[in-house]
């Protein structure tokens, strides 16, 4: 009989997964609020529920061997009433403590990854000047007045100095309850982020992001190919393999080795275990933890063409109790997210492939590309379309990985086209 993964969660991630999990012959139930979450479209069951509903989770872990989770915002407290009754093998802690920002960089400090400052906001009054100040509940800074939120600020961004970054302790992503302070007019403006719990981080000067993404069954850790994260407006926009600067002669140089040696003691220190991916500053050879997620990761989708097994499989090879694979390179990768805005220009690439290729899949104009394509427009050029039904700017469509690739010769080639 197969085995049984239910995913929580029918975003892009659960889609990606669910089609992983049906190439080791496993069967997939997803469980998410939409009707039409992209992961329905591969999965053998689906239920739709709100990820609170603890009801539709309960039938979920009725229909399942196993259970993951496809993103981090789903109500730990929750999940509590069912880790005890249905096998969640990565269990809730790396989502709990991924799911507060400052609980997340609490917990990189005390198990040796090194952080940037920050400081909770806002904070009891009375104890404002205080280093251990107590951080005010949700209940707390909601009932704070506009004046206070502001005088707590300033004082905060007095103390820790500009630039800074003021960001909400939950549900933030993709740059959304976030603000930049560079002078006190960006503090008038910030302030208003105060009526939740909020955290206050020095601003980095780093040569560039990278990300760490590995797989622990318990025993064994293995992690990818570190990849070199470039952002637009907040939200990723490419990811390329390998990271100069943390590569020499195609072998990890010693900084990448000491970054993934500090990565995989984080990852046993807290005794995760599962699939664990790290952002990371990089400046020159130090590095600083910038936040952490326990699933499968944008900056990873490269490793579906770009490695010699993905980030995907290695998560379906845990959940289903097989032996990890240490992945290696293919080749150089550059990996585009697609955002609403880039969607045309990802579906003209299919077109102009499949143009006369042949009865039934001829294709004429970027209008009759399917927004659940996927596959290889054109060598080494594989496309992939999610199956949203809406698009929007900023919202990620899909992605296309280049394998082989070099950075140089994707924005001499490519990256026009996604302007």
């Amino acid at each position: 009989m197969k085995k049984r993964i239910g995913i929580i969660g029918g975003g892009q991630l659960g889609l990606m997964i669910a089609q992983e999990a049906h190439r080791l012959d496993a069967s997939v139930v997803v469980m998410d609020p939409s009707a039409d979450a992209p992961a329905f479209a591969e999965a053998d069951a689906k239920i739709v529920g709100a990820f609170d509903d603890l009801k539709a989770l309960e039938r979920l872990g009725e229909s399942s061997d196993v259970i993951t989770y496809e993103f981090e915002n789903i109500p730990g407290e929750v999940l509590r009433h069912i880790e005890s009754k249905y096998d969640i093998p990565q269990g809730i802690a790396p989502l709990f403590d991924s799911q507060d920002r400052l609980r997340e960089k609490d917990n990189a400090r005390l198990h040796g990854l090194p952080t940037p400052e920050y400081a909770a906001l806002p904070v009891r009054m009375g104890a404002l000047a205080a280093s251990a100040a107590e951080p005010m509940t949700e209940e707390e800074a909601a009932a704070l007045s506009p004046q206070e939120r502001l005088v707590q600020l300033a004082s905060a961004v007095g103390r820790m100095g500009k630039p800074c970054v003021l960001k909400t302790r939950k549900f933030g992503y993709d740059g959304h309850g976030q603000a930049v302070i560079r002078d006190f007019k960006d503090i008038e403006k910030a302030a208003d982020l105060l009526a939740v719990p909020c955290i206050l981080e020095e601003m980095v000067d780093f040569d560039f992001e990278a990300s760490v993404i590995m797989v622990s069954d318990g025993q064994d850790i293995i992690h990818f190919p570190l990849a070199r994260n470039v952002h637009r407006d907040g939200i990723l926009d490419l990811s390329i393999v390998p990271a100069s600067g943390l590569q020499r002669n195609g072998e990890e140089n010693g900084t990448c080795r000491r970054i993934v040696s500090a990565c995989e003691s984080f990852m046993r220190s807290c005794g995760y275990r599962g699939i664990l991916a790290i952002e990371l500053f990089i400046k020159g050879d130090d590095f600083l933890f910038n936040e952490m997620a326990p699933r499968p990761h944008n900056s990873g989708h490269y490793t579906i063409e770009g490695c010699t097994t993905s980030q995907y499989r290695e998560l379906c090879h845990f959940l289903l109790g097989m032996p990890l694979t240490r992945p290696e390179l293919v080749a150089p990768t550059v990996m585009k997210n697609i955002l609403g805005q880039d969607l045309d220009a990802a579906k003209r690439i299919v077109a102009e492939s499949l143009r006369g290729a042949g009865p039934g899949i001829e294709v004429s104009s970027p209008e009759d590309v399917d927004n659940a394509f996927c596959g290889e427009a054109g060598r080494g050029v594989f496309v992939h379309l999610y199956g949203k039904t809406q698009s929007r700017p900023r919202r990620k469509m899909g992605h296309v990985t280049f394998v082989p690739m070099t950075p140089e010769k994707y924005y001499s080639e490519w990256a026009s086209r996604f302007v």
